[in-house]
């Protein structure tokens, strides 16, 4: 049961994020703000919750996941009532943050649980999954809020996410517990020297970049959709949900068929995913170049294109999260925060500028966006392999393997 809802709490931070997408243009009338205020507080729960898991490792690791996980459930629960109770576009952008705080320690958490109670091809079974249970957000959240909007109004999607919470809180005070075997000393020193350790540690960030260009390109979708959706497309919030949901079921799909590929080599699978989804985005692009116009059929050609796209990201991300989480099992909340907290940062960083410099308003531009961000992808992963090759095979561990072979052979012989 402590499985199963450390499971269930993985796709929080993707709650956070989607559930309230189809709202954005209701929120830009009742908050009187412009589009960009309401993406940027998107961009501060992102940015505050990826700096904070950055941190909230070592802690952890020190202190144990249990207690300060439940706080921070309540803490999020009561920012989400908050938001709705509080119509303020500062209100907004100061409960996000808290939002990101809570979230950082509660994935972070979570994930580290599952470093704490398994190991082996059960670990890598486990973060294999991690993303395709994660992915259940993007495809329930924006479906939901979609409705709820149209329904109760924005508000009521941060009422939505603040009782979900406390549920889950109340089944945990009941059937969770401490999950830590052996909590380390909290030494800031030794603490500084892991991460360092780790990011000096070149396959490790370069598979940070991938998913995080990779994850960046759904929080594009996310951000540009709903005014495409709805003021350009002139469909309802309901229908960006509908548009969501797609995405989310190609994520899902994505994640799925990473899984059951778990075994095949990184070099194999990868560039053949980055190629197919730079072709897509290609005949994206020029698919609504030649057509011209913007009118409410096409609005299905668009997401066939995006379908295919969000697919190949899901199954990039999963291969390079579970591969960065493997890297460090040893420092089990640090690399969780850190890989996590690091995709955040990157990630945002990555989609807020990208719909910035785009000023992403057609499917033209929507496609353009996702052929840079692959195309980035594509030069991330060549020099990835380059410095993965090097640390396989750098002449102290050719040296190990000789001295390895050397023993087995005198005991054999012995």
């Amino acid at each position: 049961m402590a499985t199963f809802l450390s499971l269930a709490l993985i796709p929080l931070s993707g709650f956070a994020t989607d559930i309230y997408l189809p709202s954005f243009p209701a929120m830009v009338s009742d908050l009187h703000a412009s589009s960009g205020q309401i993406q940027l507080s998107l961009i501060i729960f992102l940015v505050s919750g990826g700096i904070s898991q950055l941190f909230v490792g070592g802690i952890l690791d020190s202190y144990g996941r249990y207690r300060l996980s439940n706080v921070a459930m309540v803490a999020f629960a009561g920012a989400s009532f908050a938001i709705g109770l509080f119509p303020n576009i500062y209100v907004l952008y100061a409960m996000r943050v808290v939002h990101g705080v809570a979230v950082a320690i509660i994935a972070v958490a979570k994930r580290a649980y599952f470093l704490d109670m398994y190991s082996g091809d059960k670990l890598k079974s486990y973060t294999s999954l991690f993303q395709i249970v994660w992915s259940t957000a993007p495809i329930i959240a924006p479906f939901v809020g979609g409705y709820l909007q149209e329904a109760f109004g924005w508000e009521s999607n941060f009422y939505f996410l603040g009782g979900l919470t406390l549920v889950i809180l109340m089944l945990t005070l009941i059937y969770g517990g401490e999950s830590a075997r052996q909590l380390q000393p909290f030494r800031m020193r030794s603490i500084l020297q892991i991460y360092g350790s780790m990011v000096r540690t070149a396959d490790y960030i370069l598979a940070l970049v991938i998913n995080s260009l990779s994850y960046g390109m759904l929080l594009v979708f996310g951000m540009s959709s709903p005014f495409i959706i709805e003021q350009v497309f002139h469909y309802s919030p309901v229908v960006t949900g509908y548009g969501a949901l797609v995405s989310g079921v190609a994520l899902m799909a994505g994640g799925i068929i990473s899984k059951s590929m778990i075994t095949r080599p990184l070099e194999r699978k990868v560039p053949t995913a980055i190629s197919v989804q730079v072709l897509f985005a290609l005949g994206m692009v020029g698919f609504f170049a030649w057509i011209g116009g913007a009118g409410g059929s096409m609005i299905v050609p668009m997401m066939i294109f995006v379908a295919g796209i969000h697919l190949l990201a899901g199954f990039l991300f999963n291969n390079l999260f579970s591969y960065s989480l493997g890297r460090f099992t040893q420092n089990g909340g640090i690399v969780s925060g850190l890989t996590g907290g690091g995709n955040y940062m990157m990630s945002s960083v990555i989609s807020y500028g990208t719909v910035g410099l785009l000023a992403i308003k057609s499917p033209v531009m929507l496609g353009v966006a996702y052929l840079g961000l692959a195309l980035l992808n594509g030069l991330a992963f060549a020099v990835f392999q380059r410095v993965r090759v090097g640390v396989v095979m750098r002449p102290e561990t050719k040296a190990e393997l000789v001295a390895d072979a050397e023993t087995a052979l005198e005991e054999a012989a012995a």
